[in-house]
């Protein structure tokens, strides 16, 4: 072989080679025709977005109800205290059924509590939904009768138990307002947590989320109100508050894209003339802020508007907010 020497050294014969001369193979293994990564990433379908507005929804709602339990207004408002949380719990329960599709080991989902890790928002909204659940269920129990008055339990025990829990209300709303602010926040602060993507690698999807769950809420109570009710003009007023406090959130998660590095300036432009453009300006923008604000504000000039129409809207603008930025999360990528 050329550039070949020989010698020794302390009684030890050797060989030097021209590393030039020798030739080294490799393998190289890809995971490029996984379906669930190319052409870009795939991992969350769309019953994980369905969970998050599902979540952000009944986190709106049990604040909306506790906080006006804390400052005694239950009367002045019955849709929002009473009525409206009536299917909180079972929206909960859809929203846990959707968390558990998504789990790759659905038999070892027990796991989630055996440990608290402090710095998962997974853990953190595994124990969230642990406790909240319960309480939902409560606290419709609770209201049931007064939303319902022809409502009657099975059994005897069942109301005088549900009787006795209501000298602890005050407690519970306390619990309930501090769970369901944490279960709003952490369905933003799960997808920030992913810094990967640079959709998700923001801090303002937390609060984003979180004030979308509460103008989902608006929405829904305003489904529930009677006809022509002063509580119906407050929370058109509330909601368009929410509104506007949501689209401002919005810029500024675009304008924290465009004034960051490459690849997040890449991502904004997913929005802004991508392959999201008609969807985030059409489905978010146009018929799930503009047009609701709007009729909002024509239905308080006391112009007959059907608040049905405003409220759908808000709920379907809210589910595809949380579509959209998981889809487009997963594409993006630095």
């Amino acid at each position: 072989m050329e550039n070949t020497y020989s010698g020794s050294w302390d009684g030890t014969q050797y060989l030097l080679f021209d590393l030039r001369s020798i030739m080294i193979e490799e393998l190289i293994i890809s995971g490029r025709m996984n379906p669930e990564i190319d052409p870009h990433l795939h991992a969350w379908p769309w019953y994980v977005p369905t969970d998050l507005f599902l979540a952000a929804l009944v986190a709106g709602i049990l604040i909306f109800s506790a906080f006006l339990t804390l400052h005694g207004r239950e009367n002045e408002f019955p849709a929002a205290v009473k009525r409206a949380p009536i299917l909180a719990p079972f929206l909960l329960g859809i929203a846990l059924l959707l968390l558990f599709l998504d789990l790759s080991h659905k038999l070892y989902f027990w796991q989630l509590y055996t440990n608290i890790r402090w710095t998962s928002p997974l853990s953190w909204g595994a124990w969230t939904y642990l406790f909240l659940t319960p309480l939902a269920f409560i606290w419709a129990a609770i209201h049931i009768k007064t939303a319902f008055p022809n409502w009657t339990w099975p059994y005897k025990w069942i109301d005088t138990f549900i009787e006795s829990l209501k000298g602890y209300r005050i407690w519970f709303a306390w619990a309930i307002l501090g769970l369901s602010l944490t279960l709003g926040m952490y369905t933003g602060i799960l997808l920030s947590a992913f810094n990967a993507r640079p959709i998700w690698n923001s801090a303002i999807i937390g609060p984003l989320f979180l004030t979308s769950g509460l103008t989902s809420a608006t929405a829904f109570i305003l489904l529930n109100c009677p006809k022509g009710s002063n509580e119906k003009k407050l929370f058109c007023t509330v909601s368009l508050i929410s509104l506007g406090v949501q689209t401002f959130l919005m810029i500024h998660l675009v304008m924290g894209y465009l004034s960051s590095d490459l690849a997040q300036v890449k991502a904004a432009d997913l929005f802004l003339g991508g392959e999201f453009t008609t969807l985030f300006w059409i489905l978010i923008v146009a018929l799930g802020t503009l047009i609701p604000a709007y009729l909002h504000i024509l239905y308080l000039k006391n112009i007959k508007i059907p608040v049905i129409v405003p409220s759908i809207l808000i709920l379907l603008g809210g589910f595809f907010l949380r579509y959209i930025l998981v889809e487009a999360g997963q594409i993006s990528h630095w």
